[in-house]
């Protein structure tokens, strides 16, 4: 982060210019001059939370922009409801900023959230600021409704399910790699990096259709391990099935795999339904939600995630995807 010396507002003047905007439609944000927010679900609806923190360093890099990186917070928050089925409808925003941060990232980061705000149909509904001597923290919590008993939870695989994922499969993690290494061109993958794309409608249409489902962000195998392990049923990955994209394969290499279903930051929906809607499934996403489905598996009796190749030998993989501590 480039280090300014121009002084900032204080928390509530800053409040006022850059946050109180974007909560002015929420009646329940009260302006943002309140210590909390009213949320009431509709008649008939259940209210879903999700909360995801970003670091400096560690989730987006020091010299990103200001602009995606607010958008990669919203929308890493919006992945996880649209996993679970829901409509979106707003968030709450906690900042932990250094004093090296200036107006015109704050500004930015700002017109980030508003872009994002209308391409999503969502809403500030307050939040909180604070300073740091650390690196940017940035934590947003999303929420949004479900119709009652309709969530999509981990739990719900079950043996003869078959193992679906939307988009393509790594190309955050190619992203990552060209922008550290500085290597030119890639800026598809550098995009998925930056600025994921949360599957909206496509959670919506699983309502009823998924027995399963989450949201692709610490890898592939790591991610479906969780479903494996909460539903209590092992899932067996085909590795020639899993979705690659043509821009990976150019960076990567056609051999790259088990590098792409260990690697973070897809955002996309891996998702188990019940064998007999597999026509159904694939018709409803390609229809209603405009979004590109692959089959890459199965649910049987057992524990765990494996990727299988020919001949159903199992891969070893030291690494099923990211993890904190």
């Amino acid at each position: 982060m480039t280090s300014f010396n121009s002084e900032r507002p204080s928390e509530f003047a800053l409040i006022a210019e850059l946050f109180a905007p974007l909560a002015k439609s929420a009646p329940g944000a009260l302006g943002l001059t309140d210590d909390a927010a009213l949320i009431a679900p509709p008649p008939g609806y259940e209210l879903v939370i999700t909360t995801d923190t970003l670091v400096e360093g560690v989730h987006f890099l020091a010299d990103d922009p200001a602009a995606s990186i607010a958008k990669k917070a919203l929308r890493v928050n919006l992945s996880d409801l649209a996993a679970k089925g829901a409509e979106a409808a707003g968030y709450l925003l906690a900042l932990s900023l250094p004093r090296t941060v200036d107006m015109n990232w704050l500004r930015a980061f700002a017109k980030g959230l508003s872009e994002d705000q209308r391409l999503f149909d969502v809403l500030l509904h307050g939040g909180d600021t604070t300073s740091t001597p650390g690196p940017i923290s940035i934590t947003i919590t999303a929420f949004g409704f479900v119709p009652q008993g309709m969530m999509i939870r981990r739990g719900g695989a079950k043996p003869g399910n078959l193992v679906f994922v939307s988009g393509t499969i790594g190309d955050a993690g190619a992203g990552l790699e060209a922008i550290k290494t500085k290597t030119e061109g890639h800026a598809y993958l550098k995009e998925r990096y930056g600025e994921p794309s949360p599957r909206m409608k496509l959670g919506r249409a699983l309502r009823g259709m998924a027995s399963a489902a989450l949201d692709v962000s610490d890898g592939l195998l790591a991610d479906l391990a969780h479903i494996a392990e909460i539903s209590g049923v092992r899932i067996e990955i085909d590795a020639s099935r899993i979705p690659l994209s043509q821009e990976l394969r150019a960076l990567w290499g056609d051999d790259c795999v088990v590098r792409a279903a260990s690697s973070g930051d897809d955002y996309e929906i891996a998702f188990t339904v019940p064998d007999n809607r597999q026509g159904l499934v694939k018709e409803i996403a390609k229809g209603r939600a405009s979004t590109s489905i692959t089959e890459i598996g199965r649910v049987v009796a057992g524990q765990g995630v494996v990727l299988l190749v020919e001949n159903a030998r199992e891969i070893p993989v030291l690494r099923a995807g990211y993890t904190h501590f």
